[in-house]
């Protein structure tokens, strides 16, 4: 689905590494864990300063050693060209990552190795956000669109219900995002800015 307006939105990282992204001296690196909720790719928050930003002091605090480089929370803005984008919120779009998941269910079964999982990162954890299964799917789509010539995705865009009811009985969820996955962001990404704090609510 080709997007054909740019996008703000906001990446979460350490004051060093967002400071010699702004000044031109380094590009944003994407990611390549296994449970990435949209595959491989670098990662934002649309419209969504104060995500990005909760974001970088939760890696900050964690004890993992894999999070240790967050010494500063800090927060990048980016004006992004989604090009053409897998739009998660897009009918054909979710039929195409649907039809994605037969072939690559398929293929693990022939291979006779073990189909991975979304799960939990802590114990009470329910929104399973170490999402194993959605990015070796859409990582698997990428590849399979490569390997057939197909146009690739240059970006990757999905809303997410995630955390408990807002208020009894709401099915609007407290800490719904809307995310991007950049899957190169020297092409996707048209700058970075520093954003302002943002206005009290």
């Amino acid at each position: 689905m080709r997007h054909s307006a740019w996008v703000l939105a906001y990446h979460g990282c350490d004051r060093e590494v967002g400071e010699a992204i702004l000044s031109g001296q380094k590009e944003i690196r994407p990611s390549q864990n296994d449970y990435d909720w949209l595959g491989a790719g670098a990662y934002f928050w649309e419209n969504s300063h104060l995500r990005a930003m909760e974001w970088a002091k939760s890696m900050a605090s964690s004890r993992s050693p894999s999070r240790s480089r967050i010494r500063q929370p800090f927060v990048i803005g980016a004006i992004i060209d989604p090009g053409d984008c897998l739009d998660l919120s897009e009918a054909g779009c979710l039929d195409i990552v649907r039809t994605a998941y037969g072939e690559f269910a398929q293929t693990v079964e022939a291979s006779g190795t073990i189909m991975p999982q979304n799960e939990p990162a802590h114990s009470s954890d329910q929104d399973l956000v170490k999402r194993k299964l959605d990015c070796a799917v859409v990582n698997f789509l990428h590849r399979v669109r490569e390997e057939r010539k197909e146009i690739p995705f240059d970006t990757v865009r999905c809303p997410f219900m995630e955390g408990g009811s807002l208020f009894d009985g709401s099915k609007i969820y407290s800490r719904t995002h809307v995310q991007w996955c950049i899957r190169d962001p020297g092409k996707s990404i048209f700058a970075y800015f520093r954003p302002r704090p943002p206005r009290p609510a």
